[in-house]
């Protein structure tokens, strides 16, 4: 079922459909607040739903288009296999900057229902899992120490981090073993 939104012409394509069967056809994406200093900075990840890799991320002073974009910048893979890509209605991710983006990259838009965190689970669980095994406990004093742990901390996500929803695997290793079930 496609539930329409609120306010807005896009639709809630994903409708918590979370289990998809191909690696980079589903984004999922969202926001946190870090303190650094004395300040809040803002960490954006980009996961694949296939395997819940974390494949783009950044980390900047603002809440705001240029910080998603950096995200997907640092994206390894190609764009070109990505049919949807679903966030919350934040300002960050519904702009012209974004709509330009997916545009070029024939992606289309999905957007959780107005108010319900339920239809970005998958984001807001992998902040929760972020910030108690990184962000708690750690004072940054920069915001180049926060890129820094951010760094170690994605590869060790995806790369060792083991995780329940893919049998106790890490997110590399079932997009890898998953690959070669296929050849």
């Amino acid at each position: 079922m496609i539930t329409q939104l609120n306010e807005d012409d896009v639709q809630n394509l994903l409708d918590r459909n979370f289990d998809v069967d191909e690696a980079m056809s589903v984004l999922v994406s969202d926001l946190t607040y870090v303190r650094v200093g004395k300040q809040w900075n803002y960490v954006c990840f980009l996961l694949d739903l296939y395997n819940r890799e974390i494949v783009g991320y950044s980390a900047g002073k603002r809440k705001d288009a240029a910080l998603v974009r950096r995200a997907f910048a640092s994206v390894k893979p190609s764009l070109g296999t990505v049919k949807i890509f679903h966030t919350d209605r934040g300002s960050e991710f519904k702009n012209l900057a974004i709509d330009e983006l997916l545009s070029t990259n024939n992606i289309e838009r999905s957007l959780s229902d107005k108010g319900n965190p339920y239809d970005n689970a998958v984001s807001e669980a992998t902040f929760k899992i972020l910030k108690t095994e990184l962000i708690n406990g750690l004072h940054f004093n920069t915001l180049e120490q926060l890129k820094l742990e951010l760094f170690d901390y994605v590869h060790w996500y995806n790369n060792i981090r083991m995780h329940g929803t893919l049998g106790y695997v890490s997110p590399v290793f079932y997009r890898n073993s998953a690959l070669k079930k296929i050849v």
